[in-house]
Protein backbone atom coordinates (compact mmCIF):
# COMPACT_ATOMS: atom_id res chain seq x y z
CA UNK A 1 0.00 0.00 0.00
CA UNK A 2 1.26 3.42 -0.91
CA UNK A 3 1.44 5.70 2.12
CA UNK A 4 0.02 9.19 1.42
CA UNK A 5 2.61 11.92 1.77
CA UNK A 6 2.02 15.55 2.63
CA UNK A 7 3.59 18.29 0.58
CA UNK A 8 4.34 21.33 2.70
CA UNK A 9 3.25 24.79 1.72
CA UNK A 10 4.97 27.72 3.35
CA UNK A 11 4.27 30.94 5.17
CA UNK A 12 6.60 33.80 6.03
CA UNK A 13 7.21 35.17 9.49
CA UNK A 14 9.81 37.97 9.98
CA UNK A 15 11.35 37.08 6.60
CA UNK A 16 11.75 33.43 7.65
CA UNK A 17 10.07 30.74 5.59
CA UNK A 18 8.10 28.39 7.86
CA UNK A 19 6.63 25.31 6.17
CA UNK A 20 2.97 24.61 6.99
CA UNK A 21 1.54 21.14 6.54
CA UNK A 22 -2.04 20.01 6.03
CA UNK A 23 -3.49 18.47 9.18
CA UNK A 24 -2.70 14.76 9.29
CA UNK A 25 -3.87 11.76 11.29
CA UNK A 26 -0.73 10.61 13.14
CA UNK A 27 -1.70 6.90 13.08
CA UNK A 28 -2.55 6.50 9.39
CA UNK A 29 -0.98 9.53 7.75
CA UNK A 30 -4.33 10.36 6.15
CA UNK A 31 -5.20 14.02 5.57
CA UNK A 32 -7.94 15.16 7.88
CA UNK A 33 -9.52 17.21 5.09
CA UNK A 34 -9.68 14.08 2.90
CA UNK A 35 -11.39 12.10 5.65
CA UNK A 36 -13.87 14.95 6.20
CA UNK A 37 -14.64 14.97 2.48
CA UNK A 38 -15.21 11.18 2.43
CA UNK A 39 -17.52 11.37 5.46
CA UNK A 40 -19.52 14.12 3.73
CA UNK A 41 -19.76 11.99 0.58
CA UNK A 42 -20.95 8.99 2.59
CA UNK A 43 -23.60 11.14 4.30
CA UNK A 44 -24.83 12.33 0.91
CA UNK A 45 -25.42 8.76 -0.26
CA UNK A 46 -26.66 7.46 3.10
CA UNK A 47 -29.25 10.19 3.72
CA UNK A 48 -31.56 10.12 0.77
CA UNK A 49 -34.19 12.53 -0.46
CA UNK A 50 -37.49 11.12 -1.68
CA UNK A 51 -40.21 12.72 -3.75
CA UNK A 52 -43.81 12.90 -2.59
CA UNK A 53 -44.63 9.56 -4.22
CA UNK A 54 -42.01 7.68 -2.21
CA UNK A 55 -43.03 9.52 0.96
CA UNK A 56 -46.66 8.51 0.41
CA UNK A 57 -45.58 4.88 -0.09
CA UNK A 58 -43.82 5.02 3.28
CA UNK A 59 -46.95 6.45 4.86
CA UNK A 60 -49.16 3.78 3.24
CA UNK A 61 -46.96 0.99 4.63
CA UNK A 62 -47.13 2.57 8.11
CA UNK A 63 -50.94 2.75 7.98
CA UNK A 64 -51.10 -0.89 6.88
CA UNK A 65 -48.94 -2.00 9.84
CA UNK A 66 -51.07 0.00 12.30
CA UNK A 67 -54.31 -1.39 10.85
CA UNK A 68 -52.85 -4.90 11.11
CA UNK A 69 -52.09 -4.31 14.81
CA UNK A 70 -55.66 -3.08 15.32
CA UNK A 71 -56.89 -6.42 13.97
CA UNK A 72 -54.44 -8.29 16.23
CA UNK A 73 -55.96 -6.49 19.21
CA UNK A 74 -59.45 -7.60 18.16
CA UNK A 75 -58.43 -11.27 17.90
CA UNK A 76 -58.29 -11.94 21.63
CA UNK A 77 -58.26 -8.49 23.29
CA UNK A 78 -54.79 -9.12 24.72
CA UNK A 79 -53.22 -5.87 23.49
CA UNK A 80 -54.36 -2.67 25.24
CA UNK A 81 -57.29 -1.02 23.44
CA UNK A 82 -55.69 2.41 23.80
CA UNK A 83 -52.06 1.87 22.91
CA UNK A 84 -49.01 3.98 22.21
CA UNK A 85 -46.36 2.75 19.79
CA UNK A 86 -42.83 4.05 19.41
CA UNK A 87 -41.74 4.12 15.76
CA UNK A 88 -37.99 4.42 15.14
CA UNK A 89 -36.33 4.96 11.78
CA UNK A 90 -33.82 2.20 11.21
CA UNK A 91 -34.25 -1.53 11.80
CA UNK A 92 -32.93 -3.41 14.80
CA UNK A 93 -29.78 -4.28 12.81
CA UNK A 94 -28.97 -0.54 12.85
CA UNK A 95 -28.71 -0.50 16.64
CA UNK A 96 -31.79 1.62 17.37
CA UNK A 97 -32.61 -0.66 20.33
CA UNK A 98 -30.43 -2.87 22.51
CA UNK A 99 -31.32 -6.39 21.34
CA UNK A 100 -29.14 -9.35 20.39
CA UNK A 101 -28.50 -9.68 16.68
CA UNK A 102 -27.24 -13.28 16.67
CA UNK A 103 -30.60 -14.82 15.72
CA UNK A 104 -31.49 -12.31 13.01
CA UNK A 105 -31.57 -13.14 9.33
CA UNK A 106 -29.23 -11.01 7.24
CA UNK A 107 -31.10 -8.34 5.28
CA UNK A 108 -29.38 -5.75 3.11
CA UNK A 109 -30.64 -2.35 2.01
CA UNK A 110 -31.04 -2.28 -1.75
CA UNK A 111 -31.20 -6.07 -2.04
CA UNK A 112 -34.03 -6.80 0.43
CA UNK A 113 -35.54 -3.43 1.36
CA UNK A 114 -35.31 0.31 0.71
CA UNK A 115 -36.35 1.74 4.10
CA UNK A 116 -36.28 0.11 7.54
CA UNK A 117 -38.11 0.85 10.77
CA UNK A 118 -38.41 -0.54 14.29
CA UNK A 119 -41.80 -0.51 15.98
CA UNK A 120 -42.17 -1.07 19.74
CA UNK A 121 -45.67 -2.39 20.50
CA UNK A 122 -46.65 -2.49 24.20
CA UNK A 123 -48.26 -5.81 25.12
CA UNK A 124 -48.61 -4.49 28.68
CA UNK A 125 -48.53 -0.95 30.05
CA UNK A 126 -47.80 0.19 33.57
CA UNK A 127 -48.48 3.92 33.38
CA UNK A 128 -50.20 4.68 36.68
CA UNK A 129 -47.34 4.34 39.16
CA UNK A 130 -45.12 7.05 40.60
CA UNK A 131 -41.41 6.86 39.91
CA UNK A 132 -39.02 5.33 40.64
CA UNK A 133 -40.24 1.97 39.32
CA UNK A 134 -38.81 -1.00 41.24
CA UNK A 135 -38.41 -4.19 39.18
CA UNK A 136 -37.72 -7.74 40.34
CA UNK A 137 -34.05 -8.18 39.39
CA UNK A 138 -33.19 -10.89 41.93
CA UNK A 139 -33.01 -13.59 39.25
CA UNK A 140 -31.38 -11.49 36.53
CA UNK A 141 -28.15 -9.95 35.36
CA UNK A 142 -27.82 -6.16 35.52
CA UNK A 143 -30.01 -4.31 33.00
CA UNK A 144 -32.45 -7.25 32.96
CA UNK A 145 -35.54 -8.21 34.90
CA UNK A 146 -38.27 -10.76 35.29
CA UNK A 147 -41.82 -9.35 35.30
CA UNK A 148 -44.42 -10.69 37.70
CA UNK A 149 -48.04 -10.11 36.75
CA UNK A 150 -48.76 -9.38 40.43
CA UNK A 151 -48.27 -5.75 39.41
CA UNK A 152 -51.42 -5.99 37.26
CA UNK A 153 -55.15 -6.53 37.85
CA UNK A 154 -56.92 -9.90 37.78
CA UNK A 155 -58.34 -9.31 34.30
CA UNK A 156 -54.87 -8.72 32.86
CA UNK A 157 -53.51 -11.85 34.56
CA UNK A 158 -56.33 -14.01 33.14
CA UNK A 159 -55.77 -12.62 29.63
CA UNK A 160 -52.03 -13.34 29.62
CA UNK A 161 -51.80 -16.56 31.71
CA UNK A 162 -51.01 -18.61 28.62
CA UNK A 163 -47.98 -16.39 27.90
CA UNK A 164 -46.48 -16.82 31.37
CA UNK A 165 -44.23 -19.21 33.21
CA UNK A 166 -45.51 -20.21 36.64
CA UNK A 167 -43.76 -20.45 40.00
CA UNK A 168 -45.60 -22.04 42.93
CA UNK A 169 -44.85 -20.72 46.42
CA UNK A 170 -44.87 -22.62 49.70
CA UNK A 171 -48.04 -20.80 50.80
CA UNK A 172 -49.88 -22.25 47.80
CA UNK A 173 -49.99 -19.04 45.75
CA UNK A 174 -48.93 -19.11 42.10
CA UNK A 175 -46.81 -16.33 40.66
CA UNK A 176 -47.10 -15.72 36.92
CA UNK A 177 -44.02 -14.35 35.16
CA UNK A 178 -44.57 -12.67 31.80
CA UNK A 179 -42.52 -14.66 29.28
CA UNK A 180 -40.83 -12.81 26.38
CA UNK A 181 -40.54 -15.98 24.30
CA UNK A 182 -44.18 -17.02 24.83
CA UNK A 183 -45.36 -13.46 24.12
CA UNK A 184 -43.30 -13.47 20.89
CA UNK A 185 -44.84 -16.85 19.94
CA UNK A 186 -48.34 -15.44 20.44
CA UNK A 187 -47.51 -12.21 18.61
CA UNK A 188 -46.07 -13.98 15.54
CA UNK A 189 -49.03 -16.37 15.34
CA UNK A 190 -51.53 -13.52 15.70
CA UNK A 191 -49.84 -11.38 13.03
CA UNK A 192 -49.72 -14.38 10.68
CA UNK A 193 -53.47 -15.07 11.17
CA UNK A 194 -54.36 -11.41 10.57
CA UNK A 195 -52.22 -11.16 7.41
CA UNK A 196 -53.90 -14.27 5.96
CA UNK A 197 -57.30 -12.65 6.59
CA UNK A 198 -56.22 -9.33 5.06
CA UNK A 199 -54.90 -11.04 1.93
CA UNK A 200 -58.20 -12.85 1.42
CA UNK A 201 -59.77 -9.46 0.64
CA UNK A 202 -57.13 -7.48 -1.25
CA UNK A 203 -57.86 -3.84 -1.92
CA UNK A 204 -56.49 -1.58 -4.61
CA UNK A 205 -53.25 0.09 -3.49
CA UNK A 206 -52.83 -2.26 -0.51
CA UNK A 207 -49.18 -3.11 0.28
CA UNK A 208 -47.85 -6.47 -0.86
CA UNK A 209 -46.67 -8.66 2.02
CA UNK A 210 -43.35 -9.90 0.64
CA UNK A 211 -42.00 -11.53 3.80
CA UNK A 212 -43.05 -12.29 7.37
CA UNK A 213 -40.29 -13.84 9.44
CA UNK A 214 -39.71 -14.66 13.08
CA UNK A 215 -36.21 -13.62 14.17
CA UNK A 216 -35.91 -14.74 17.78
CA UNK A 217 -38.42 -12.52 19.60
CA UNK A 218 -38.62 -10.01 16.72
CA UNK A 219 -41.19 -10.22 13.92
CA UNK A 220 -39.80 -8.84 10.65
CA UNK A 221 -42.29 -7.82 7.96
CA UNK A 222 -41.26 -6.60 4.50
CA UNK A 223 -43.98 -4.75 2.58
CA UNK A 224 -43.98 -3.73 -1.05
CA UNK A 225 -45.81 -0.48 -1.82
CA UNK A 226 -45.64 0.73 -5.41
CA UNK A 227 -41.94 0.38 -6.17
CA UNK A 228 -40.74 0.67 -2.53
CA UNK A 229 -39.95 -2.07 -0.02
CA UNK A 230 -40.30 -1.31 3.70
CA UNK A 231 -38.83 -3.47 6.45
CA UNK A 232 -40.61 -3.31 9.81
CA UNK A 233 -38.97 -4.99 12.80
CA UNK A 234 -41.81 -5.29 15.33
CA UNK A 235 -41.10 -5.98 19.02
CA UNK A 236 -43.66 -6.78 21.72
CA UNK A 237 -42.60 -4.77 24.78
CA UNK A 238 -43.73 -3.74 28.25
CA UNK A 239 -44.13 0.02 28.60
CA UNK A 240 -43.56 1.98 31.83
CA UNK A 241 -43.99 5.60 32.75
CA UNK A 242 -41.41 6.99 35.15
CA UNK A 243 -37.86 5.79 35.70
CA UNK A 244 -36.38 2.53 37.01
CA UNK A 245 -34.84 2.62 40.48
CA UNK A 246 -31.72 0.82 39.18
CA UNK A 247 -30.94 3.86 36.97
CA UNK A 248 -31.76 6.47 39.60
CA UNK A 249 -28.11 7.33 40.36
CA UNK A 250 -27.55 8.22 36.68
CA UNK A 251 -29.87 11.20 37.15
CA UNK A 252 -27.59 12.59 39.86
CA UNK A 253 -24.64 12.98 37.45
CA UNK A 254 -23.90 15.88 35.08
CA UNK A 255 -24.73 15.17 31.44
CA UNK A 256 -24.26 16.82 28.06
CA UNK A 257 -27.99 17.39 27.67
CA UNK A 258 -28.31 19.41 30.89
CA UNK A 259 -29.96 22.75 30.08
CA UNK A 260 -30.81 21.69 26.50
CA UNK A 261 -33.79 19.48 27.28
CA UNK A 262 -35.64 18.99 30.54
CA UNK A 263 -35.20 16.04 32.85
CA UNK A 264 -38.92 15.35 32.45
CA UNK A 265 -38.40 14.80 28.72
CA UNK A 266 -35.51 12.40 29.33
CA UNK A 267 -37.17 10.26 32.01
CA UNK A 268 -40.72 10.14 30.64
CA UNK A 269 -40.66 6.36 30.38
CA UNK A 270 -38.78 3.16 29.57
CA UNK A 271 -39.44 -0.32 28.21
CA UNK A 272 -38.73 -3.95 28.82
CA UNK A 273 -37.77 -5.52 25.47
CA UNK A 274 -37.68 -9.28 24.77
CA UNK A 275 -33.94 -9.94 25.12
CA UNK A 276 -32.07 -11.79 27.84
CA UNK A 277 -28.54 -11.75 29.24
CA UNK A 278 -26.01 -14.35 28.09
CA UNK A 279 -26.54 -16.48 31.20
CA UNK A 280 -30.21 -15.64 31.73
CA UNK A 281 -33.34 -17.70 31.15
CA UNK A 282 -34.75 -16.74 27.76
CA UNK A 283 -38.26 -17.68 28.75
CA UNK A 284 -38.33 -15.25 31.70
CA UNK A 285 -35.81 -12.45 31.26
CA UNK A 286 -36.49 -9.04 29.72
CA UNK A 287 -33.95 -6.27 29.02
CA UNK A 288 -34.37 -2.65 30.06
CA UNK A 289 -34.53 -0.29 27.10
CA UNK A 290 -34.30 3.50 27.18
CA UNK A 291 -35.29 4.02 23.54
CA UNK A 292 -37.73 6.80 24.45
CA UNK A 293 -34.98 8.70 26.29
CA UNK A 294 -32.52 8.20 23.43
CA UNK A 295 -35.02 9.88 21.10
CA UNK A 296 -34.72 13.00 23.23
CA UNK A 297 -30.92 12.83 23.72
CA UNK A 298 -30.30 12.70 19.97
CA UNK A 299 -31.72 16.21 19.68
CA UNK A 300 -28.62 17.42 21.56
CA UNK A 301 -25.99 15.69 19.39
CA UNK A 302 -24.22 17.83 16.79
CA UNK A 303 -24.63 17.12 13.07
CA UNK A 304 -20.89 16.56 12.60
CA UNK A 305 -20.71 13.96 15.38
CA UNK A 306 -23.82 12.24 14.03
CA UNK A 307 -22.26 12.06 10.56
CA UNK A 308 -19.11 10.47 12.03
CA UNK A 309 -21.26 8.01 13.99
CA UNK A 310 -23.21 7.01 10.86
CA UNK A 311 -20.02 6.44 8.89
CA UNK A 312 -18.39 4.47 11.72
CA UNK A 313 -21.56 2.38 12.13
CA UNK A 314 -21.58 1.51 8.42
CA UNK A 315 -17.94 0.40 8.64
CA UNK A 316 -18.38 -1.83 11.69
CA UNK A 317 -21.63 -3.41 10.42
CA UNK A 318 -19.68 -4.73 7.42
CA UNK A 319 -16.45 -5.46 9.25
CA UNK A 320 -17.71 -7.03 12.49
CA UNK A 321 -20.88 -8.72 11.23
CA UNK A 322 -19.59 -12.29 11.65
CA UNK A 323 -19.13 -13.52 14.29
CA UNK A 324 -21.55 -11.12 15.98
CA UNK A 325 -19.92 -9.74 19.12
CA UNK A 326 -20.24 -5.97 18.65
CA UNK A 327 -23.52 -4.33 17.72
CA UNK A 328 -24.17 -0.77 16.52
CA UNK A 329 -25.85 -0.19 19.89
CA UNK A 330 -22.44 -0.47 21.59
CA UNK A 331 -21.17 2.28 19.29
CA UNK A 332 -24.22 4.42 20.08
CA UNK A 333 -23.51 4.05 23.82
CA UNK A 334 -19.89 5.12 23.33
CA UNK A 335 -21.02 8.18 21.39
CA UNK A 336 -23.25 9.19 24.32
CA UNK A 337 -20.36 8.72 26.76
CA UNK A 338 -18.16 10.86 24.49
CA UNK A 339 -20.80 13.60 24.61
CA UNK A 340 -20.57 13.58 28.41
CA UNK A 341 -16.76 13.51 28.37
CA UNK A 342 -15.96 16.20 25.80
CA UNK A 343 -16.84 19.92 25.74
CA UNK A 344 -19.92 20.83 23.73
CA UNK A 345 -17.95 23.57 21.93
CA UNK A 346 -15.52 20.94 20.65
CA UNK A 347 -18.24 18.51 19.55
CA UNK A 348 -20.12 21.23 17.69
CA UNK A 349 -17.19 22.02 15.34
CA UNK A 350 -18.54 21.56 11.82
CA UNK A 351 -15.28 20.37 10.23
CA UNK A 352 -14.30 17.89 12.96
CA UNK A 353 -16.15 14.83 11.62
CA UNK A 354 -12.85 13.10 10.82
CA UNK A 355 -11.58 13.59 14.37
CA UNK A 356 -14.86 12.22 15.73
CA UNK A 357 -14.73 9.17 13.46
CA UNK A 358 -11.16 8.35 14.48
CA UNK A 359 -12.08 8.88 18.13
CA UNK A 360 -15.05 6.51 17.90
CA UNK A 361 -12.84 3.83 16.35
CA UNK A 362 -10.27 4.35 19.13
CA UNK A 363 -13.02 4.15 21.78
CA UNK A 364 -14.45 0.97 20.31
CA UNK A 365 -11.02 -0.65 20.11
CA UNK A 366 -10.32 0.33 23.72
CA UNK A 367 -13.62 -1.22 24.79
CA UNK A 368 -12.72 -4.48 23.07
CA UNK A 369 -9.19 -4.70 24.46
CA UNK A 370 -10.52 -4.13 27.98
CA UNK A 371 -13.82 -5.99 27.42
CA UNK A 372 -15.60 -3.01 28.97
CA UNK A 373 -18.53 -1.07 27.51
CA UNK A 374 -20.75 0.45 30.24
CA UNK A 375 -24.42 0.92 29.51
CA UNK A 376 -25.00 4.69 29.29
CA UNK A 377 -28.01 4.69 31.62
CA UNK A 378 -26.85 1.91 33.97
CA UNK A 379 -23.03 2.29 34.01
CA UNK A 380 -22.54 -0.62 36.41
CA UNK A 381 -23.77 -2.88 33.59
CA UNK A 382 -20.85 -3.92 31.32
CA UNK A 383 -22.33 -4.86 27.95
CA UNK A 384 -19.16 -6.73 26.85
CA UNK A 385 -18.68 -8.77 30.01
CA UNK A 386 -19.63 -11.99 28.24
CA UNK A 387 -16.96 -11.69 25.50
CA UNK A 388 -14.18 -14.25 25.43
CA UNK A 389 -10.61 -12.95 25.26
CA UNK A 390 -10.21 -14.55 21.81
CA UNK A 391 -13.33 -12.89 20.41
CA UNK A 392 -12.41 -9.49 21.84
CA UNK A 393 -8.91 -9.60 20.36
CA UNK A 394 -10.18 -10.81 16.98
CA UNK A 395 -12.44 -7.77 16.67
CA UNK A 396 -9.81 -5.42 18.10
CA UNK A 397 -7.39 -6.55 15.37
CA UNK A 398 -10.04 -5.94 12.71
CA UNK A 399 -10.54 -2.43 14.04
CA UNK A 400 -6.80 -1.88 14.04
CA UNK A 401 -6.83 -2.42 10.26
CA UNK A 402 -9.52 0.28 9.95
CA UNK A 403 -7.55 2.67 12.12
CA UNK A 404 -4.45 2.11 9.95
CA UNK A 405 -6.29 3.13 6.78
CA UNK A 406 -9.61 4.84 7.55
CA UNK A 407 -9.81 6.47 4.10
CA UNK A 408 -9.85 3.12 2.31
CA UNK A 409 -12.59 1.76 4.56
CA UNK A 410 -14.64 4.93 4.04
CA UNK A 411 -14.31 4.53 0.26
CA UNK A 412 -15.55 0.94 0.53
CA UNK A 413 -18.49 2.06 2.65
CA UNK A 414 -19.36 4.76 0.11
CA UNK A 415 -19.34 2.18 -2.70
CA UNK A 416 -21.70 -0.04 -0.68
CA UNK A 417 -24.08 2.91 -0.16
CA UNK A 418 -23.96 3.78 -3.86
CA UNK A 419 -24.67 0.17 -4.86
CA UNK A 420 -27.67 -0.01 -2.49
CA UNK A 421 -29.04 3.24 -3.93
CA UNK A 422 -28.59 1.93 -7.49
CA UNK A 423 -30.55 -1.23 -6.65
CA UNK A 424 -33.31 0.87 -5.12
CA UNK A 425 -33.44 3.22 -8.13
CA UNK A 426 -33.48 0.33 -10.59
CA UNK A 427 -36.45 -1.20 -8.81
CA UNK A 428 -38.16 2.19 -8.63
CA UNK A 429 -37.83 2.79 -12.36
CA UNK A 430 -38.92 -0.75 -13.22
CA UNK A 431 -41.94 -0.25 -11.00
CA UNK A 432 -42.77 3.06 -12.67
CA UNK A 433 -42.42 1.51 -16.11
CA UNK A 434 -44.80 -1.29 -15.11
CA UNK A 435 -47.46 1.26 -14.07
CA UNK A 436 -47.81 -0.23 -10.60
CA UNK A 437 -50.90 1.14 -8.86
CA UNK A 438 -50.25 4.10 -6.64
CA UNK A 439 -51.35 3.89 -3.02
CA UNK A 440 -53.01 7.25 -3.63
CA UNK A 441 -55.26 5.78 -6.33
CA UNK A 442 -58.70 4.49 -5.50
CA UNK A 443 -61.17 2.39 -7.45
CA UNK A 444 -62.41 5.53 -9.15
CA UNK A 445 -59.17 5.61 -11.10
CA UNK A 446 -58.62 9.38 -11.26
CA UNK A 447 -55.32 10.32 -9.57
CA UNK A 448 -56.13 12.81 -6.84
CA UNK A 449 -53.54 14.21 -4.40
CA UNK A 450 -54.25 13.62 -0.71
CA UNK A 451 -54.69 17.05 0.90
CA UNK A 452 -53.98 15.53 4.31
CA UNK A 453 -50.59 14.17 3.27
CA UNK A 454 -48.50 16.94 4.79
CA UNK A 455 -50.23 16.60 8.16
CA UNK A 456 -49.93 12.82 8.18
CA UNK A 457 -46.28 12.84 7.22
CA UNK A 458 -45.40 15.02 10.21
CA UNK A 459 -45.65 11.80 12.22
CA UNK A 460 -43.02 10.13 10.07
CA UNK A 461 -40.45 12.54 8.72
CA UNK A 462 -37.84 14.41 10.68
CA UNK A 463 -37.98 18.05 11.56
CA UNK A 464 -35.09 18.79 9.20
CA UNK A 465 -36.37 21.08 6.47
CA UNK A 466 -36.25 19.62 2.97
CA UNK A 467 -36.86 21.12 -0.42
CA UNK A 468 -40.30 22.57 -1.00
CA UNK A 469 -41.33 19.76 -3.36
CA UNK A 470 -39.73 16.84 -1.54
CA UNK A 471 -39.61 15.13 1.82
CA UNK A 472 -36.28 14.50 3.57
CA UNK A 473 -35.88 11.24 5.48
CA UNK A 474 -33.00 10.91 7.94
CA UNK A 475 -32.41 7.14 8.34
CA UNK A 476 -31.08 7.49 11.90
CA UNK A 477 -33.70 9.82 13.27
CA UNK A 478 -37.04 8.92 14.81
CA UNK A 479 -40.63 10.01 14.50
CA UNK A 480 -43.18 10.99 17.11
CA UNK A 481 -45.01 8.25 19.00
CA UNK A 482 -48.25 7.06 17.39
CA UNK A 483 -51.51 6.37 19.16
CA UNK A 484 -54.31 3.93 18.46
CA UNK A 485 -57.71 4.29 20.17
CA UNK A 486 -60.05 1.60 18.93
CA UNK A 487 -59.50 1.56 15.16
CA UNK A 488 -58.57 5.22 14.76
CA UNK A 489 -54.96 6.06 14.02
CA UNK A 490 -53.54 9.55 14.28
Amino acid sequence: RKIPTATPSSTTNNNKIIPSYPELDFRSGARIEDLNRLIQEFSKHDQREYDDQRALEIHTAKDFIFSMLGMVQKLDQKLPVANEYLLLSGGVREGVVDVDLDELSVYARGTDYDMDFTLLVPALKLHDRNQPVTLDMRHSALCHSWLSLRLFDEGTINKWKDCCTMVDHINGATNYFFSPTLVADWFYESISVVLVEIQKKPQRGMPRVEKVERNGTIISVILGVGSSRMLYDILPVVSFKGWPAVAQSWLMENHFWDGKITEEEVISGFYLVPACSHKGRKENEWRLSFARSEVQLKKCISASLMQAYQACKAIIIKLLSRPKAISPYHLRSMMLWACDRLPATYLSQEDFSAHFLLGLIDDLQNCLVNKMCPNYFIPQCNMLEHLSDEMAMLHARKLSSVRSDPAEHLRTTIEHAKAANRLTLDLHWRGSASNLPSPQSDAGGEHQPDDRLAKKLQQLVTENPGKSISVFINPDDVTRPHFRIDDKFF
